[in-house]
């Protein structure tokens, strides 16, 4: 099941087409859905995590907490707004589109993608463009 909460003043819109969507991109990436939470924050929410957490002094977009069970995934995939509106801005996207990009990024970690070397990163950034190219809803 997938589930959206939020520590600051947000609400994703059209949430069941977006549960719908991710849920597809699971299938297709060979998993099964399990527990996955998005937590929508602030820089200051994620940072405290990002340093609790990771020992991070550093902001960042996504921070992705992996429970997974072989290929049943299970996670919390917590998403700074703010950094997504200044990533959106910076890379001349949509507000909308840079969020979708950066939920199905935490999806993909939960689905054993990396990003640590030049080639992950490629692979990974390669698979978030097709998954939003397949979506339906808007």
């Amino acid at each position: 099941m997938i589930d959206f909460f939020s520590e600051t003043r947000f609400d994703i819109t059209q949430p069941e087409e977006v549960k719908k969507w991710i849920s597809e991109i699971i299938v297709a990436e060979g998993c099964e859905e399990g527990d996955i939470s998005f937590v929508f924050c602030d820089d200051s929410y994620l940072l405290r995590l990002n340093l609790e957490y990771l020992d991070h002094d550093t902001l960042t977009d996504i921070i992705s907490f992996d429970y997974s069970f072989g290929k049943q995934l299970h996670g919390e995939i917590y998403i700074s707004v703010e950094r997504v509106r200044e990533n959106a801005t910076q890379y001349s996207d949509s507000f909308v589109d840079e969020l979708h990009r950066v939920m199905i990024h935490g999806i993909l970690h939960l689905c054993g993608y990396k990003d640590k070397t030049k080639p992950q990163q490629e692979k990974m950034r390669a698979r978030e463009t097709e998954a939003l190219a397949s979506r339906t809803f808007l």
